[in-house]
């Protein structure tokens, strides 16, 4: 099942845009996610199951040595982002 999940992050203390920063372009790094981010969240669309692993890891490699605070909403079943009235999948992958 594909969902899409959208996602903000709150570091607690110290400078905040390295972090959140560090954590988008983490999660840029997965070719099976489209992640899209704007000035309030992040939208991550893919694999159910996979999507929640890649966000546990992720959670806790940027928890690593500060306190974070994130808000989720998760919807089942999304296909993929919608953008101009129509449904669009994942980014394809580059060519070899």
């Amino acid at each position: 099942m594909r969902a899409a999940v959208e996602i903000s992050m709150y570091p607690l203390a110290g400078d905040y845009r390295p972090v959140i920063q560090t954590f988008i372009d983490r999660l840029n790094l997965y070719p099976e996610l489209h992640v899209l981010t704007n000035a309030l969240s992040t939208q991550i669309w893919g694999r159910l199951d996979r999507v929640m692993a890649i966000l546990a890891e992720e959670m806790r490699r940027a928890a690593g040595g500060s306190q974070l605070v994130f808000v989720m909403k998760v919807l089942p079943g999304l296909e993929g982002p919608v953008e101009a009235g129509r449904t669009v999948g994942p980014p394809a992958a580059a060519p070899p």
